[in-house]
């Protein structure tokens, strides 16, 4: 019986390379790598090994005739990625064979009289951990790993939602570097406050900043700023117990909770504040989020596309999972024909045509919402024209088939994309919330370089983040091997001396010479 990959994959790929019969894909080289949601198992080809489900970080991969409950769907859906592609056996001799293995590509060639590299790396998320992986593993550099935070992680630790317990688990695959013996790590060290770039790059061969997109892109619309009314980002933060968000950062005595965007955070958080809070109990979720949760009040929570239920930023396998809950009521609502039109004519595994099923309701947003099960209200073709309240959210007035409507919430939830944030001493591109950068190497700025979100804009998952590290330390190693990196004023070691004093001026309230 065949192998099938579920809703946890992480698209890093480490299936693919230890398949031996070429079986998951699309594979790194591939064209639709990066773009599908997720990878997938040829039933036909697969020969049972189960070294793809040893190699899994996420502990995404099962024999398919053991998923049971909401992971069932997932043999199927592995095979439907293959029906229009051709087997191995089946394939014309005109047309290539799907599996057949591509020659062998060395594309890096690092001349064995290169000088150990002393790099710093920014940031202990995928991106980060992806090139002190690649630099650890494949080069002799002596890294040295920084994070603001006291706790190493990124957005595995404090971005993905607490019940994705397996996807969490890749968090143990960084860890392992961490006590590298060419890596020196420091937490809680903030570059731009307790360090700067110039200091960074006085002190290391190179410098890669991996620090993401942690700011959350605005609606622009009137009463975004009333209280009431957060980012997704801060809810996100706030259940996975950041310590920059406070315990009460999300206000649950109302009833009814709307999050403007349909994305997978959209669908965490939805699903997050709609949970049962005993089954969350046994998750990664923040003691004092729980507590919250065990009060909350919020008995409905409204999902607000703009677009139609074909072009939902959410994946299937994101929706697949909500729609599959047993103790939640998953609802379309039906205010718009456009919207019942492209589900009723929708493919069954298109993201519309799996909302077939669900029950449709034109909802009264003037009433609060039902008494009884919790609920998730999918409501597509709907833009946010305007927070309503004065001191407070009082509801969200948006665009309707029948026209504008207005929506009463006590808390609105803005979900409609990430931002990254400029660095200090860097060139920051304001209208894409980028460093600006070619291959990753940060333009003006030789020895700088940038991996992650803050390189390529805030797109693609947890996997989508090793190749995205091996094309900026292969720019990096071209550098180094053409003789471009300036030459540093100081070393790690000495580095290392001024984080020490900096960490104890901070400890000691700015007194260097206590012990």
């Amino acid at each position: 019986m065949a192998y099938a990959i579920t809703q946890t994959c992480c698209n890093d790929a480490s299936c693919v390379k230890v398949c031996p019969v070429n079986c998951i894909h699309p594979a790194p080289h591939e064209p639709d790598f990066g773009t599908t949601e997720m990878l997938y198992i040829d039933p036909s080809t697969c020969i049972d090994c189960g070294a793809c489900a040893d190699a899994c970080p996420v502990d995404a991969i099962f024999p398919a005739d053991a998923l049971t409950g909401p992971l069932q769907a997932y043999a199927e859906v592995n095979a439907a990625y293959y029906a229009d592609r051709p087997a191995p056996s089946a394939a014309p001799d005109h047309r290539p064979n799907f599996h057949a293995w591509d020659p062998p590509v060395f594309d890096r060639t690092i001349p064995s009289d290169l000088a150990p590299l002393d790099v710093a790396v920014v940031g202990t998320g995928p991106a980060g951990m992806y090139a002190v992986e690649d630099l650890l593993l494949h080069t002799n550099a002596r890294v040295t790993l920084i994070d603001r935070l006291p706790e190493a992680g990124g957005l595995v630790r404090f971005g993905v939602a607490p019940d994705h317990v397996s996807t969490k688990k890749i968090r143990e695959t960084f860890a392992r570097f961490h006590d590298h013996p060419r890596l020196r790590l420091h937490l809680g060290l903030d570059v731009g406050t307790d360090i700067t770039t110039e200091q960074l790059s006085a002190h290391h061969d190179a410098v890669i900043y991996a620090v993401g997109a942690c700011s959350a892109r605005r609606l622009g619309i009137p009463g975004e700023d009333l209280p009431g009314s957060v980012a997704a980002t801060t809810a996100v933060a706030w259940y996975n117990g950041h310590p920059d968000v406070p315990a009460d950062a999300i206000d649950l005595s109302a009833e009814r909770v709307v999050l403007v965007g349909n994305g997978n955070v959209a669908l965490d958080v939805a699903r997050i504040l709609t949970a049962d809070p005993n089954e969350l109990a046994g998750t990664a979720i923040a003691p004092a989020a729980l507590d919250r949760l065990r009060s909350s009040k919020v008995r409905e929570v409204v999902l607000l596309g703009r677009r139609g239920p074909e072009s939902a930023a959410y994946t299937r396998p994101e929706l697949l999972g909500i729609s599959q809950r047993p103790d939640v009521d998953l609802v379309v609502d039906a205010h718009d024909p456009d919207v019942v039109r492209a589900i009723d004519t929708a493919a069954g595994d298109d993201k519309a045509g799996l909302l077939r099923d669900l029950p449709r309701e034109e909802v009264d947003w003037s009433a609060p919402p039902a008494h009884g099960r919790r609920r998730i209200v999918l409501r597509f073709r709907s833009a946010p024209l305007e927070l309503t309240g004065t001191a407070q959210v009082r509801g969200v007035r948006a665009t309707g088939s029948a026209g504008e409507v207005e929506i009463a919430a006590g808390t609105v939830v803005r979900a409609v994309g990430h931002r990254g944030e400029p660095v200090p001493g860097l060139p920051f591109d304001e209208e894409t919330g980028t460093i600006p950068n070619a291959g990753g190497r940060v333009d003006g700025r030789p020895g700088s370089y940038v991996v992650g979100w803050i390189k390529r804009g805030p797109s693609g998952g947890i996997g989508a983040n090793r190749a995205c590290a091996r094309e900026t330390v292969g720019t990096l190693l071209d550098d180094a091997i053409a003789g471009r990196l300036p030459e540093p004023i100081g070393n790690h070691r000495s580095f290392t001396g001024i984080v020490s004093r900096r960490l104890r001026r901070q400890r000691w309230g700015g007194s260097a010479a206590r012990p």
